[in-house]
């Protein structure tokens, strides 16, 4: 059974235990007659370290794939101010070897719980066009089970099974005290761009085993995109949806990250739409902090010294 784990692991220490595969891919030695060497990133449900196999690359590779739990023996180092395993030795695990569940993390939240704080934010919207979409979504069985797996993100922020549905519910309880402050602000509107702006993080993952994927489509296309597509889907199914309801609420969904870097394709016009926009960010930047600062400051202390942007 699996006895260390990634976030136990600090640099000189040797190690014997199970990860799950992330990522591999072989890379050339700077003396490209050494051949290749194998990179790796390992995984369990406490986080997530790079590796390094420098003998015998190609063949370990062979034998390794993403989503494969490994043995491995070998040492942490530090390189450039970040933990990396060197791998002596590795192999495939057994099935009996290791238990799903150190691998897996998910959301310490009552799952339950987050689903019927959801069930009552819809039946308090009052608009019935939006109230019927949101139900037709979170009513529909193979929805909230795809909802209950679902990271927000695989890096990011909430990046864990039912770390979706988390954020959506951090939301909802971040917009209160703004609509209370807020009166201009359409509560209906914004409602449901909250229960709504990640829906295509449903079909851009895929669940694999231990391992969660991205979708050719979410590859290709991008939640913004998915989001929009489906959205757009369940409207076209009710033929007396207002069209300017759903124009607004579509360019909520489709601008919730903004910037064109960021994949939105246009800036945003709306007051619900930058509220939306603005939540979104405020949650997922302070979870993504409240991880990193719990995965990489000092026993002791409070805070760390740098942050990345």
């Amino acid at each position: 059974m699996k006895s260390q784990f990634v976030a136990d692991l600090q640099p000189s220490g040797d190690v014997l235990s199970f990860f799950l595969v992330r990522f591999q891919r072989l890379q050339p030695f700077r003396d490209r007659s050494k051949g290749e060497y194998l990179t790796l990133m390992l995984a369990d449900h406490t986080g997530e370290i790079p590796a390094r196999v420098w003998e015998r690359g190609p063949e370990v590779a062979e034998e390794i794939t993403r989503g494969t739990v490994v043995k491995v023996k070998g040492k942490v180092e530090a390189y450039r101010g970040r933990k990396r395993l060197i791998v002596a030795r590795i192999r495939p695990a057994e099935p009996e070897e290791y238990e799903p569940a150190d691998f897996v993390r998910t959301s310490e939240r009552d799952v339950e719980a987050m689903l019927s704080d959801i069930r009552e934010a819809i039946a308090a919207v009052e608009e019935p066009h939006l109230q019927r979409l949101l139900r037709s979504f979170f009513g529909d069985e193979e929805f909230r089970a795809s909802l209950r797996q679902a990271p927000a993100t695989l890096r990011l922020h909430h990046a864990y099974q039912g770390g979706l549905l988390e954020h959506t519910v951090d939301m909802m309880a971040l917009s209160r005290p703004l609509l209370s402050i807020t009166p201009e602000l359409d509560a209906d509107l914004l409602t449901a761009g909250i229960l709504l702006h990640d829906v295509g993080r449903v079909a851009e993952f895929r669940f694999s085993g231990l391992d969660i994927t991205i979708t050719d489509e979410g590859r290709l296309l991008g939640h913004l995109v998915l989001g929009d597509r489906l959205v757009s889907e369940h409207i076209a199914q009710s033929a007396d949806f207002p069209q300017a309801l759903a124009l607004q609420l579509r360019h909520m969904i489709l601008g919730h990250h903004r910037r064109a870097e960021w994949e939105a394709p246009q800036s945003l016009r709306t007051l619900e739409a930058v509220a939306l926009f603005h939540l979104n960010e405020l949650n997922g930047q302070v979870n993504r902090f409240a991880e990193l600062l719990s995965a990489r400051r000092e026993p002791g202390h409070a805070w760390m010294p740098t942050i990345p942007a």
